[in-house]
């Protein structure tokens, strides 16, 4: 059981990368460190398991795009993405390889998948397994713009892991790793987007 639980959440983001969020307010800059305002919803519907995702952040769409397609760089935002690259590309249709692993104390988790990725831009990002530790999955990932600067990051998926996965337990864990991972891109986006000391005028 362990080791099925902690092979799915680094799968997650492999795996893509809707539940409306009423009232929603983008975090601002200096609440980078709080994931608590990401909605995460995973269930099981017999053996698939449904992942839903809506993340504000306060950055442009464009700038948001940038963070959530830079697979080559992945490994260097995401702490469970050992490597991500680029196989592949035809137009806007990549093939992208990953390796992610996680741990639970003593124990380590590793697994290779690669993924056929269909870029929309600015606007949407499809992402379906080619080959890993999966039956099958496809995700989808749509980014809005939310008004003020702010942009709203949707993210739909469906897939069929190849061992069991404890209905309670296991959505749950998914859900917290999953939140994590949304977490470290968004803080990549602001990361990104935030103007440096060096680009900012000296003060007179």
């Amino acid at each position: 059981m362990v080791s099925t639980l902690h092979k799915l959440p680094a799968l997650i983001l492999g795996l893509s990368l809707s539940i409306p969020l009423a009232l929603a307010q983008a975090p601002s800059r200096t609440d980078a460190q709080d994931a608590s305002d990401i909605t995460v919803h995973v269930k099981k519907n017999g053996a698939t398991i449904i992942v839903d995702v809506e993340m504000m952040v306060q950055a442009p769409p464009l700038a948001t795009w940038d963070v959530l397609t830079d697979y080559d760089h992945m490994a260097q935002f995401v702490a469970n993405v050992q490597s991500s690259r680029i196989t592949d590309r035809k137009g806007n249709t990549l093939v992208v390889a990953q390796k992610s692993g996680t741990s639970f104390g003593l124990l380590k988790f590793f697994f290779d998948n690669v993924r056929e990725v269909e870029l929309v831009p600015h606007s949407e990002i499809r992402s379906n397994l080619i080959s890993g530790d999966m039956k099958a999955s496809a995700f989808t990932t749509r980014i809005m713009s939310g008004g003020g600067g702010v942009t709203r990051v949707v993210n739909h998926g469906e897939f069929v892991p190849t061992m069991w996965v404890p209905p309670v337990i296991g959505t749950a864990f998914l859900e917290s790793e999953t939140r994590k991972q949304f977490h470290e891109l968004r803080n990549e986006i602001m990361r990104r987007t935030t103007p440096t000391k060096a680009s900012m005028p000296a003060v007179q």
